[in-house]
């Protein structure tokens, strides 16, 4: 049965004991639109999501697990937001052939200010070929180079006009991982949360384009977004910018 514009959204949260999944959970709460139905922590099964009549469930697990979760919920018709990494091109296409049933919104990162730094860092990239990005996060982070700092170098390469070649040693592991020509470069200390910083060199200039994710707060109103979009984009839709 089709839902109503003035009903609320049901919504599982699976991952919810994560810090992330937990943050989720209270942000969903919080929301006058939103119920939150069902809390899937490791080691649950999701079977919860469909006993609570989920119309939309929110994956962030890890890497490991999310490419079947999210399978397993589109067949049997949750709408599905993911927020964790790990996802290659195949995972993704795999899941588009998952939907039908139901859709799926992927997001390498839902701080709006991360969704402008990639858009920034596209443009500048039309008009200074040379770029390397170096992105921090907690010591806890199950990925290396972060799903963002991915999808920045791939937009980043996308819009350069030209590739320069990567400067310094060839294969050196203190250039950090090289992303379609870019070199990315990874820092993991407690402390942090998320941050990303591209760097942009040209003759005689340089440019410096920065995102800080303070608290896990600086997320949620990106996953709302996507919570309560989901149902209306079909099929796979990836990237928060999608929606902005």
């Amino acid at each position: 049965m089709a839902r109503s514009p003035n009903d609320v959204l049901r919504v599982a949260v699976i991952g919810a004991g994560g810090r992330m999944g937990s943050a989720v959970c209270t942000a969903i709460a919080a929301d006058p639109d939103c119920e939150l139905v069902a809390q899937v922590r490791s080691g649950d099964g999701l079977d919860a999501v469909l006993d609570a009549g989920a119309d939309v469930a929110v994956e962030f697990t890890l890497p490991g697990s999310v490419k079947a979760n999210t399978s397993w919920l589109l067949e049997r018709g949750v709408h599905t937001v993911v927020g964790a990494t790990g996802l290659g091109d195949d995972d993704l296409a795999d899941l588009r052939a998952a939907t039908g049933p139901a859709n799926c919104f992927v997001a390498p990162n839902f701080a709006i200010g991360a969704v402008l730094l990639m858009r920034f860092a596209a443009q500048a990239a039309a008009h200074l070929d040379h770029a390397e990005i170096v992105e921090l996060h907690h010591d806890r982070k199950a990925d290396a180079p972060s799903g963002t700092a991915l999808r920045t170098a791939r937009m980043i390469a996308a819009a350069r006009a030209t590739t320069p070649p990567v400067p310094g040693p060839d294969g050196h592991p203190a250039r950090g991982d090289v992303i379609e020509g870019v070199c990315v470069h990874s820092v993991r200390l407690p402390g942090l949360v998320a941050s990303q910083e591209v760097v942009f060199g040209g003759p005689g200039q340089t440019l410096t384009i920065r995102h800080d994710s303070i608290d896990r707060s600086s997320f949620m109103p990106g996953v709302l977004l996507a919570v309560k979009r989901v149902g209306s984009l079909p099929g796979l839709t990836v990237g928060l910018e999608s929606l902005l």
